[in-house]
């Protein structure tokens, strides 16, 4: 081995065995807040659509469109900011896809019809769909070792309080009496405000040293994050300034020219052992999200189909009691354990329990019509959801991919992810008016039962390996140093 890749190497050292610190926890909050808001913002649209349908007067075809136009546009997010963060940097692209959704949460507060707010919901999808390719690779390339997952699954299991955030609000306005008219203006203004907040955390955080090293090749700026981030002098690495101020130059250089070429990224993506990993991630992401965005964005039509007599109020609390029981402790729980047993291992189990569930609820005689019957049921699918493929098909993707490819990677399974999501949103209004709830849940089990398949055959387990193993990459070796310098933590 080369001194060069010596040095990168213990680099890449100093970040996998480092003590998590202040550092990486703010990295999870500025990340993390913004996912608070994704969800909040795709999931109140099912309350705000049963509120507006007589406003606006909305058909069947309407009320799917708005439920789903959010999770479309985010395709277009996601592939975007993925590739963007390849080409460009994770620095550059950070926060302006939060400053997007911002921007179209506030929109929507102000639309007057339904094709005013169609528009607005594409603008805060497409900077919801921005977030998710880039959040969870910034955190990936931050994090140590041993806790990557933790650090990873934490951003995302902020979406587990986004999902208690919306049902608690509108049960809030529900029950005070604000006039409907009102409510719903309210209910979609104020996903603007947790999203707001972290726009300059984002704008002001450093480019991964990972990039900044294997792909632009700048071993001197990469030192000097490494030291911020462990809060530690760095090991020495040469030469004579920063390439930071030197644009993309040496991009492509590293990790096989991905960022330089158009042509590079679908190269490496296309090539062993890649192909078969974006296929396990984006496709398990895709069913995932088909059953999970299909179930709960339609989650008040589901409900008003159980209990025909009941009140929207009824429902969302139903709803709220739901998540707080079942969804939320099972982020968490995952969060826990997922650098103890493994993503594989939590991503099969998981679905193959929410196939269990689906399928009781449509094969028992009263799981689809009895309260008592299908509650319990749909509950233990949802702890399930979150303590099984909703969080590990978010990290995966940030970390079985080379650095120079790893946001296309990620961007595009989150886009097939949302596309999954969009036709379950899409289709589930119309499914429940033909097949009932019963036809709906055995539709979910299928789709579980090749979510178990797909897992077991297309992923593999990057449990506790450095993200340069996890990924099949070796390190890069960086330019020849003319210096060799010690670097100390800066303040942040």
């Amino acid at each position: 081995m080369s001194e060069r890749a010596g040095h990168s190497r213990e680099l890449y050292r100093s970040l996998d065995e480092a003590e998590i610190g202040r550092k990486h926890w703010l990295t999870v909050f500025t990340a993390g807040m913004g996912f608070f808001t994704d969800a909040y913002d795709l999931f109140i649209i099912g309350t705000v659509t049963v509120l507006l349908t007589p406003i606006f007067h909305l058909s069947t075809n309407q009320i799917s469109l708005l439920n789903s136009i959010s999770l479309l546009a985010s395709v277009a997010g996601a592939l975007t900011f993925g590739r963007l963060m390849d080409k460009w940097g994770r620095k550059k692209m950070y926060g302006v896809e939060v400053s997007i959704l911002v921007v179209g949460a506030i929109l929507t507060a102000f639309a007057w019809n339904f094709d005013s707010l169609l528009v607005f919901r594409i603008v805060v999808g497409y900077g919801v769909g921005g977030d998710y390719a880039t959040s969870a690779v910034i955190t990936s390339e931050y994090a140590n070792r041993k806790s990557r997952g933790k650090l990873v699954g934490s951003v995302f299991a902020m979406q587990g309080l986004g999902l208690l955030a919306g049902p608690a609000i509108a049960a809030i306005f529900l029950g005070a009496g604000v006039p409907n008219d009102l409510a719903w203006r309210l209910m979609l203004g104020l996903g603007a405000i947790p999203a707001a907040s972290v726009i300059y955390l984002r704008r002001k955080i450093r480019e991964t040293p990972r990039y900044s090293l294997s792909v632009k090749g700048d071993e001197v700026f990469t030192a000097q994050t490494v030291a911020w981030v462990t809060g530690r002098e760095s090991p020495a690495l040469g030469g004579s300034k920063s390439t930071e101020a030197k644009g993309a130059s040496s991009s492509g250089r590293a990790s096989g020219g991905g960022v330089g070429s158009g042509s590079g990224f679908r190269t490496k993506l296309m090539s062993k052992p890649y192909l078969l990993r974006l296929l396990g991630t984006a496709g398990s992401w895709f069913l995932l999200d088909v059953a999970f965005y299909g179930n709960s964005v339609s989650s008040p039509l589901i409900l008003k189909l159980l209990q025909p007599k009941g009140s929207l109020l009824d429902h969302t609390l139903i709803s709220l009691a739901i998540f707080a029981v079942a969804a939320f402790p099972g982020y968490w729980l995952a969060v826990f354990l997922m650098d103890r047993i493994g993503r594989k291992r939590i991503q099969w189990q998981g679905f193959m329990v929410m196939a269990a569930a689906f399928a009781l609820i449509w094969l028992l005689p009263d799981g689809a019509t009895a309260v008592g019957v299908f509650l319990p049921l749909f509950a233990v699918s949802y702890f399930f959801t979150e303590f099984g493929p909703n969080m590990t098909t978010f990290v995966y993707p940030s970390e079985i991919f080379p650095t120079s490819v790893r946001g296309t990677g990620d961007g595009i399974s989150a886009a097939a992810g949302k596309t999954g999501g969009f036709l379950g949103a899409l289709l589930v209004p119309h499914l429940l008016a033909s097949l009932g709830i019963g036809g709906v849940m055995g539709v979910m089990a299928a789709v579980s039962i090749a979510g178990v398949a797909l897992t077991l055959v297309a992923l593999p387990e990057p449990n506790g390996q450095s993200l340069e193993s996890a990924a099949a990459e070796s390190e890069p070796e960086v330019a020849t140093p003319t210096a060799s310098i010690g670097l100390r933590a800066e303040a942040i």
